[in-house]
């Protein structure tokens, strides 16, 4: 089984790569589960109804988020009503959406998690807590994928180890740079520490370098704009055994206009 994990779509621009190049990535890896971090995929941040509609059009089976998830209040009812667009679990309970779904592929199920982090983040519930008991709740479904939104990088590496032997796989999102240590863990979870961005390559992390360089070196408040011009997609496939739910194969992919 071959699950596709998309590194976070940034704005209209990163919306166009990801249609451009997902349908092609999903054929040729024979995809059977695509995941897309989306909670950047509108102009300035967070998630509206038309980025969504173009991320489910472009492919994606279900749409994950992190701490934009809730900037934008019109998709706050298609949180609710929206199973397959989940934000972190570690969130209050009361706040719209959730923080699983599942999904059904005849001859098997496969469960997607997100959770936040909280170390340089918002003060949400832990995520090791809140993964014990989303699992349980689930009833430890054998194929699990989580996205898990952090900013520290020892922070979702402690958590895949947490979860090593217990999910299919961790991928980490937030940071918009791909990382190299993609690996299966010694109990059999697959795990990268940041999948990476589909957006715009000539930026920081999305936004335009000169206002990017203006706030970190004037210190100063400034509006942020997504860049413009050639276009990444960077995404990890991990391929499960159909009899365990173990990671057996990891692959990063990196493909640039």
């Amino acid at each position: 089984m071959n699950i596709l994990c998309v590194g976070d779509v940034v704005g209209t621009i990163g919306c166009g790569m990801l249609r451009k190049v997902l349908p092609s990535i999903k054929q040729q890896y024979s995809v059977d589960v695509c995941i897309v971090n989306g909670e950047n995929a509108a102009d300035g941040n967070g998630l509206t109804p038309v980025a969504i509609k173009n991320i489910f059009d472009s492919g994606a089976d279900v749409i994950t988020g992190g701490n934009h998830t809730y900037r934008r209040r019109e998709i706050y009812e298609i949180l609710d009503s929206e199973s397959t667009i989940i934000r972190p679990g570690n969130y209050p309970s009361n706040a719209p959406g959730k923080g699983i779904c599942m999904v059904d592929r005849g001859k098997y199920t496969v469960a997607v998690i997100n959770l936040l982090g909280v170390v340089y983040m918002d003060p949400l519930a832990c995520p090791f807590d809140t993964l014990d008991e989303m699992l349980k709740e689930a009833n430890n479904p054998k194929f699990c994928v989580v996205d898990f939104h952090a900013e520290a990088t020892a922070e979702k590496k402690a958590l895949a180890f947490y979860a090593d032997g217990r999910v299919s796989a961790i991928f980490g999102t937030h940071t918009h740079v791909q990382t190299a240590d993609e690996q299966i863990l010694p109990k059999g979870t697959g795990y990268i520490t940041d999948v990476g961005m589909t957006g715009p390559s000539v930026s920081v992390l999305g936004i335009r370098p000169d206002q990017a360089v203006y706030k970190m070196h004037e210190k100063l408040p400034t509006r942020f704009n997504t860049a413009d011009g050639p276009c990444q997609f960077n995404a990890v496939l991990f391929t499960l055994c159909e009899n365990t739910g173990k990671t057996v194969g990891v692959k990063r992919i990196n493909i640039t206009d």
